[in-house]
């Protein structure tokens, strides 16, 4: 049987053979991942209760025990019952990984690295180049918050980064500063405080007879670091840049007379420059493709994604190509079913850069699936904003994507409209409809991410229909395809849904409200601000309301986007009804996403409490297409209640 090998350099995995081996939920995995990190040492019981729970439960090491027995099931499937285990072995008061020096990727990175140096040099740049290969997203991804997991995340992305930056250094040296360019160049559209980087980059364009662009690098790296760490550049920098400008040979390529250099790079400039310009541009392609690959592994992946898209961005605009400018921006199709954004301001950012992108493409029809791509982003990235553009654009994507017959195109283009399909209330059968498209699409396609998607905008359209049976069936199938393909965030998604559940069949109050402090404990360190500012007091507040319990808001918890709707119960219970009043005649339409109905029954309670007919006729003639929905619940998340409820109380209350 072929021997196990283990992943960290990204989501944590195990394999044989080539093939992934199932290993159950998020702590297993983290038990797995404590025990590669303890690196063949023994991780005592009681230290992996305190690195899995902050607060332990009663049955904690009862609960260890049984992931560690799961896990040992998954890595030696044929071991004999009652026969000593031999790679996740019990030794001492807890228990060790045996795992063999080259069956741990982030080992094999380090050893490669380490040995790269030993040996001759102009095998090293190669040998490096295979280690870096390694890495699959950050490492221990799914355990960015993890006290346990950050010294050695922190110490192998240091490695990781000042590996890419030896290699060039290596590449430079060898007289092959051209190979190192490109590399450099994407390197430092993700990390553009390493200034060791800046250095190399400008060095290798000088030895390549780019006097200009070296200069007007290290003016790049002066403003970048600037902005960053509101630092000057360091002395390596500064001497650099007046090495360039006196043009000293001890900056020429290592081996070159100075004459012969002049004339070699002054004849073959022309040729260079489009041969770099060329990989600089398929670097940039290639650094958001890493991104998107950052992006669905959740924590410190998606937020790491997020922060550097921008970043590849305005380094596509800065080349004044709008075609390589349109690539970047629509090569981000990475799957969202979330309806409000987790960053606001680069949103707007990426939405002004797409729309001066769509100006400047060629009106001929060669640029459509360009157009299309834009169009969809700038859809995606108007989530939760009412206006008229982020539909129009949808729209329009979808046209062009059913025109052109590209699969991949459409699944962006349908994830777009399903984002701008919350503009009123009762569109749950539109987005089942779209989500059903989707699985289909993906299935038939190969897309996995967006047959995610779909079962998860089915699972938030059915759970508004109130159809929970259809709603399981794609939780289990969207938790399927997770397990298999390493989607750690569909299980917040569904951890929250199996809390919504608890909550619309008629489960005790506290049943239900420990279901969702218990998923909202999931969101921590998932990378996901925009789902989880707010949604946990959302959630009990609903919660209490349909159970006709007091509203009971704390003021002083983070509401985040949900304030306007929860301040004016606070009023209410201090006896500051005059405010109260006040505040919901202030109250906004809610934004057009998938908790619009959540908030309309927010307000419509409210407003009974005060008895403001103008308030309630307004909320009744919202709800109205919604009824016979449970209200909130097409978020997949939250309830509170039936639509058609609301509905009655508003047209029991006084006319007066």
């Amino acid at each position: 049987m072929d021997a196990v090998t283990f992943g960290v350099l990204g989501p944590v995995t195990a394999e044989r053979g080539g093939d992934p081996l199932a290993l159950k939920g998020p702590r297993h995995r983290a038990v797995l991942a404590r025990l590669v990190l303890a690196r063949r040492r023994t991780v005592p019981v009681a230290r992996l209760v305190e690195d899995l729970w902050e607060a332990p439960p009663p049955r904690a090491v009862g609960a260890v025990r049984t992931f560690v027995g799961d896990l040992r099931r998954a890595l030696e499937p044929d071991r004999a019952p009652r026969a000593p285990a031999r790679l996740l072995v019990t030794e001492g008061p807890g228990y060790v990984l045996r795992a063999a020096p080259g069956a741990v990727d982030a080992w094999r990175f380090e050893t490669a690295v380490a040995e790269a140096d030993r040996g001759p040099a102009a095998r090293a740049p190669d040998r490096i180049r295979a280690a870096l290969e390694e890495w699959r997203g950050p490492a221990y991804a799914e355990f960015g918050a993890a006290r346990w997991a950050r010294g050695e995340r922190t110490r192998l992305t240091e490695l990781r980064l000042r590996a890419v930056e030896r290699r060039a250094e290596l590449l430079v040296d060898l007289g092959r500063a051209a190979e190192a360019v490109p590399d450099l160049d994407a390197h430092l559209s993700g990390h553009p405080w390493r200034e060791e980087a800046w250095r190399l980059l400008a060095l290798a364009l000088y030895r390549t007879g780019r006097q200009g662009d070296a200069l007007a690098v290290l003016r790049r790296a002066r403003a970048r670091l600037a902005g960053h760490l509101g630092l000057d550049p360091g002395p390596r920098l500064r001497r650099l840049e007046a090495g360039i400008l006196a043009q000293d040979p001890e900056l020429d390529p290592p081996g070159a007379p100075a004459d012969a250099a002049a004339r070699l790079w002054a004849s073959a400039t022309e040729a260079y420059d489009r041969t770099v310009a060329a990989g600089a541009h398929a670097r940039l392609e290639s650094a958001v493709g890493l991104l998107r690959g950052l992006a669905v592994t959740g924590g410190d992946g998606l937020e790491a994604a997020r922060e550097h898209r921008t970043t590849a961005i305005e380094a596509a605009e800065e080349t004044g190509d709008a075609e390589l400018t349109a690539r970047v921006i629509g090569a981000y199709d990475v799957p969202a079913n979330w309806t409000r954004g987790d960053d606001p301001e680069a949103a707007r950012r990426i939405v002004e850069a797409a729309e001066r992108t769509l100006a400047a493409l060629p009106p001929d029809a060669a640029a459509d699936a360009a157009r299309c791509r834009l169009l969809a982003t700038v859809a995606l990235e108007s989530r939760g904003v009412r206006s008229e553009r982020g539909p129009r654009a949808a729209a329009e994507a979808e046209r062009i994507a059913r025109r052109l017959d590209d699969p991949s195109l459409l699944a962006f283009a349908l994830n777009a409209v399903f984002m701008q399909s919350c503009t009123r209330a009762g569109l749950a059968p539109r987005r089942d409809a779209l989500g059903a498209e989707l699985v289909a699409l993906g299935t038939r396609n190969g897309l996995v991410n967006h047959t995610v998607l779909g079962h998860l905008v089915r699972l938030q359209a059915r759970s508004a229909l109130a159809d929970l049976d259809a709603a399981d069936e794609h939780a289990a199938a969207a938790e399927r395809l997770a397990a298999r393909h390493d989607r750690p965030l569909v299980a917040v998604f569904t951890d929250w849904y199996r809390a919504l559940r608890l909550a619309v069949t008629g489960s005790p109050y506290g049943t239900a409200a420990a279901a969702y402090r218990s998923a909202a404990a999931r969101l921590d360190g998932a990378g996901m601000p925009g789902l989880e500012r707010g949604l946990l007091p959302l959630a009990l507040l609903g919660l209490r309301l349909a159970h006709g319990r007091p509203a009971d808001v704390d003021p002083g918890e983070d509401w985040g986007p949900y304030r306007p709707w929860a301040e004016p119960f606070a009023l209410l219970a201090d006896g500051r009804t005059a405010e109260a009043r006040t505040a919901l005649a202030a109250l906004p339409q809610p934004p057009p996403d998938l908790l619009y109905e959540a908030l309309c029954c927010a307000e419509a309670a409210l407003a009974l409490r005060l008895g403001d007919r103008p308030a309630l006729e307004r909320v009744r003639e919202r709800l109205l297409p919604a009824a016979g929905e449970i209200a909130g619940a097409g978020s997949g998340l939250l309830t509170f209640g039936p639509v058609d409820d609301w509905l009655a109380a508003i047209g029991r209350a006084p006319a007066h």
